[in-house]
């Protein structure tokens, strides 16, 4: 099969892993006979903080697998097509798109040909390779096999940026149900022994997996609850400190198991999921506050999972901006970390205005029955029964 033919099938068959995240790597610079580089930030065609557009060549190196997972488009039953890189070729290719400015990085991931030790060591060779031989410091990617020799993957650890290892489904009865191939406690383990070895090598200063680890979580493949899912996540980020968890909506896919839906769940639970996520990692919300909003533990989709507290919450509210802790400045809708942070700041010198808060928030009417400034009080506002249709877009963007 021609390279370029493979590249087509490996291409597609990796845009269904949504865990491709650069963030939080090194900054470093290629010697003089290497080449590329990592600048700390990034992702897959999405822009830096100063307005790069960057971007890693996503591939996997075969979609060959010896399981039999039924919500995988590449499991070992389906009959797409099928193809396989050598290490040399994904090397190959890696350089040749970085020569032509095409790319930043490698995301590399893998079905399991042979066995989890061979597969494991296929992708830790691609990273050495480009590492050592090729002096290549642009960011890498590596999906792990958790079923892999754990000195397999702490080998792959001191040339990747950043390992990963997908925890697949939120619950271990679901993964029994539709992945019985494979384990939870295997799969929790294999992040367990990762966590301690990343510990370990930032407290000695010395370069393993520099930008943590990550996993995905595929929604509603199966009947796990967002409840189940939030508090999966919240149990990942507390135990091994993970970098992201990444939600990815289930996709039909053809001659599909019959224990599958049959249809994908609205890429609305996707997004709400996100933003959840954000607020248990950056607002000190806990699972318990996301999903007291909802008497069938699925989050709102008609507005995001912050106002949905506030609105239930309403007795907490409004308050004010001039003396409120920080804490509670950052459950106010439309109010972000950046935002709390400058006006925490900038009230320390004066008394804040509505005026102040306009250019702070891109929406002070949904801010406004929340907060008190010194020349606004929302009074009774904050308890109208139409709050939420006033201060929710009439026109939004549908996320079928």
């Amino acid at each position: 099969m021609e390279l370029l033919d493979k590249l087509a099938i490996l291409a597609d068959a990796a845009k269904y892993d949504a865990s491709c995240a650069s963030s939080g790597g090194a900054k470093r610079k290629a010697s003089t006979d290497g080449l590329g580089s990592t600048t700390g930030a990034g992702i897959c065609h999405a822009y830096t903080p100063d307005g790069r557009c960057v971007s890693l060549l996503k591939i996997l190196l075969t979609n060959y697998c010896l399981f039999d997972c039924a919500y995988c488009i590449n499991r070992r039953s389906s009959n797409v097509p099928r193809a396989r890189f050598s290490v040399d070729e994904v090397v190959g290719l890696t350089l040749s798109f970085y020569k032509r400015n095409m790319i930043e990085g490698l995301f590399l991931s893998s079905g399991i040909i042979r066995s989890a030790d061979h597969t494991m060591e296929q992708l830790m060779r691609v990273a050495k390779t480009l590492r050592v031989t090729h002096g290549f410091a642009g960011y890498i990617h590596l999906k792990t096999i958790p079923e892999a020799s754990p000195w397999l993957i702490e080998q792959a650890g001191l040339w990747a940026d950043r390992l990963s290892i997908n925890l697949e489904l939120p619950t271990a009865a679901g993964l029994t149900r539709l992945a019985p191939e494979k384990s939870d406690a295997t799969i929790r383990s294999a992040m367990g022994q990762m966590h301690e070895r990343i510990t370990e090598a930032r407290a000695e200063r010395r370069r393993f997996s520099p930008a943590g680890q990550s996993t995905q979580v595929i929604v509603g493949a199966d009947a796990a609850t967002d409840t189940d899912i939030l508090t999966a996540s919240d149990g990942l980020y507390r135990r091994f400190k993970l970098s992201r968890v990444y939600y990815s909506a289930f996709s039909p896919i053809d001659h599909a198991s019959g224990l599958l839906p049959p249809q994908a769940p609205p890429l609305a639970r996707e997004h709400r999921l996100y933003q959840a996520d954000w607020l248990l990692r950056h607002y000190a919300f806990s699972v318990d506050e996301i999903v007291s909003t909802s008497a069938d533990d699925m989050l709102d989709l008609e507005i995001d999972p912050k106002l949905a507290w506030a609105l239930k919450n309403r007795g907490s509210f409004p308050v004010d901006v001039n003396t409120a802790p920080r804490e509670m400045l950052l459950r106010v809708p439309g109010l972000g970390t950046r935002a709390v942070d400058k006006i925490v700041a900038a009230r320390r010198h004066t008394r804040l205005r509505a005026d102040d808060v306009r250019r702070l928030t891109s929406s002070f009417r949904r801010v406004a029955p929340f907060l008190i400034t010194s020349d606004h009080h929302p009074g009774a506002a904050t308890d109208r029964a139409d709050l939420r249709a006033r201060i929710t877009p009439q026109t939004q963007l549908s996320l079928l």
